[in-house]
């Protein structure tokens, strides 16, 4: 007769204790001879499982609790456990390979019991954004909006409209993957807007890793429509009939996610990228180029006496030569994307805070360069001023919204020292698109400040038929001087008459506009004190834009134009404040480089417009989405 051990038996009775070859407890169970579980185990619920074996037990517990997250019997899961398996995660092959994963779908059990989703209905108000997802959520975010992110077969997903529905309350409540994660665990609000508030073992979701929603985001991003919850709001928002004719645009500075660099502190980072980049041979080759005996594999700055003034520029000049004999290393190279990508950011900041002296040394140069890269950690943050007094380094936002309903028709981001108007085209793409397909019989109104008030972007507005609220910044004269509109221009006869009634022709630049220069004639002038303090005289530049500039100043001068442009363009400050009334992932971006920050920022305006949904009462019928105010 055999003395081994008969193998412990997994039963798949809910809290059981199974030995080989019986069901329940029996002798072996004396010896410790049985694996004990918990009667929930599948893709939702969080456990802490107590195991006892061969004598011995111990707690999975005890660290971090094990996370299920897809359907298993309890025999999988606890199996899956005892090998060292983490659920909720792609397990790579014997080859390292991960395995492919292929679309959840959520369950549907009308006979399963409904005690927290009747608690929620009578508690949650009518204009609440969880009664709304939870009532529209299967026509927002129906399977098939996401079958292009999975494969075929595979692993089982964690239901993606259960996701889409975490990141939209996740984005209106500010808060981290780990905190949404928990907040869907333990939040019946959160479950019963995702469908799940009375989930039952294997039946439907109940939790799940916070590492899940960062492989959905990426996942959107390699897709083909990465911004597609987003899409999916202004859709219901036309087909609602909530969005007319008028935009009102305007952006908000988004705060970077990392920390501003020195110049030094840039160099030799770009260096260290440098280095990490290139295969071995390659990095060999550049590190015995370089003359400064540094450590690269420490971040930070380097060591230096930095009260030394002298030391501080033998520090600048070694560190900008290192990154020049870097360059020199690569010359002859054939560079992959990833090293090219390392090598134009050492040229980038090596070159533009540097300038060389005349006896051939690199030092600082005072001032700042256009357009600066602040952080090798993200490389496409900039320096920003949202106004002369306040600055800022990240991104900057943008959104057009529509001032009737308050809905946000399109959201950009741009790195911050991109000037509004450059992004004005890309927030009206579809009413210009509308324009072209004579889809818009009424002609489309655009609002917007001052800075969207450039001449080359009114140019642009008329040139598609869209109407200019936008407001035109008034020129001003230096000292409280004469300003430019008090000068009399006949752009006709290409003359300048200034405020003595002196006229002076003006002299044709070579891309349009011109100067008309007053010289001799401002030495005898009786209002020179108030014109000009050059000893030249006066000169008046006409821009390319100059009449669209001056129709402008005249137009916004009619009290009803003023009337109007005051009561719809707040109305897009009050939306900006939506998005940025809590400051992780408002104001401060939670994710870093532009790409991240878009998809962020496209997500926010999305969950705002949902929220804004909720508020105003929208419904699915038999006949479409229909606005119902309670």
């Amino acid at each position: 007769m055999s003395t081994a051990k008969a193998k412990p038996r997994l039963s798949p009775r809910s809290g059981c204790q199974g030995v080989a070859g019986q069901r329940g407890p029996g002798p072996a169970a004396e010896r410790g001879d049985v694996v004990s579980f918990p009667p929930i185990a599948h893709y939702g619920v969080r456990v802490g499982l107590p195991y006892r074996h061969a004598g011995r037990s111990w707690n999975l517990s005890k660290s971090k609790p094990p996370v299920a997250r897809w359907p298993l019997s309890c025999d999988r899961f606890a199996l899956g456990v005892l090998r060292g398996e983490t659920p909720g995660r792609p397990m790579p092959d014997p080859v390292g390979r991960i395995r492919p994963v292929t679309l959840g779908r959520q369950l549907r059990r009308p006979e399963l019991p409904a005690v927290g989703a009747r608690w929620c209905e009578a508690v949650l108000p009518a204009g609440s954004v969880y009664r709304f997802l939870a009532r529209e959520r299967a026509r927002l975010f129906p399977p098939e909006l996401f079958a292009d992110l999975f494969q075929a077969t595979g692993r089982r997903s964690v239901p993606p409209s259960i996701l889409a529905v975490v990141m939209v309350l996740q984005r209106l409540e500010g808060l981290s993957d780990r905190e949404a994660a928990d907040r869907f665990a333990f939040d019946v609000r959160w479950r019963y807007a995702a469908g799940v508030a009375d989930a039952v073992a294997g039946e439907e979701s109940a939790s799940f890793a916070h590492t899940v929603l960062v492989d959905l985001r990426a996942r959107l991003r390699r897709s083909a429509d990465p911004d597609r919850i987003f899409r999916v709001t202004t859709d219901l928002a036309r087909a609602a009939g909530l969005v007319g004719v008028r935009r009102v645009l305007d952006s908000a500075p988004l705060e970077d996610a990392v920390a501003t660099q020195d110049t030094v502190t840039l160099v030799r980072g770009a260096i260290r990228g440098l280095l990490r980049a290139c295969p071995p041979p390659l990095a060999a080759k550049v590190r015995g180029l370089l003359r400064r005996d540094d450590d690269d594999s420490a971040p930070g700055k380097p060591a230096c006496d930095w009260q030394d003034r002298a030391a501080r520029e033998q520090l600048v000049d070694a560190l900008v030569g290192d990154g020049y004999r870097a360059h020199f290393a690569l010359r002859d190279q054939r560079l992959d994307g990833r090293v090219a990508e390392a090598a134009a950011l050492l040229a980038t900041v090596t070159g533009q805070d540097i300038e060389e002296t005349c006896d051939g040394r690199f030092q600082i140069f005072d001032g700042t360069a256009p357009d600066r890269v602040i952080s090798t950690v993200d490389p496409e943050a900039r320096h920003g001023h949202k106004t002369a007094a306040h600055g800022f380094d990240g991104d900057k936002g943008h959104v057009a919204v529509d001032p009737d309903s308050e809905v946000i028709t399109a959201a950009e981001v741009s790195p911050a020292a991109t000037g509004d108007a450059a992004v004005a085209a890309t927030l009206l793409g579809e009413v210009i698109a509308d324009n072209q397909h004579g889809r818009q019989a009424a002609r489309a109104v655009v609002y917007g400040d001052s800075a969207y008030g450039t001449g080359t972007n009114l140019a642009w507005l008329e040139q598609h038929r869209l109407t200019p609220m936008v407001k035109t910044q008034v020129p001003a004269g230096p000292g409280g001087r004469f300003a430019k509109d008090q000068f009399r221009v006949d752009l006709k006869a290409g003359m300048v008459t200034c405020p003595a009634r002196v006229m002076v022709a003006v002299t044709p630049a070579r891309r349009g506009g011109g100067r008309a220069r007053f010289g001799v004639a401002c030495s005898v002038c009786p209002l020179r004190q108030a014109c000009t303090s050059s000893a030249r005289g006066r000169v008046v530049t006409i821009g390319p834009q100059e009449a669209t500039l001056a129709a402008a100043r005249a137009r916004q001068r009619d009290p009803a134009w003023q009337a109007d442009y005051r009561a719809t363009r707040p109305k897009v400050e009050r939306k900006l404040a939506h998005l940025l009334r809590r400051r992780h992932g408002g104001r401060r971006a939670r994710v870093r480089g532009l790409v991240r920050v878009a998809q962020d920022w496209k997500l926010l305006a999305a969950a705002t417009n949902l929220a804004r949904f909720a508020a105003l009462g929208l419904r699915s019928t038999t006949s479409g989405w229909r606005v119902q105010p309670a």
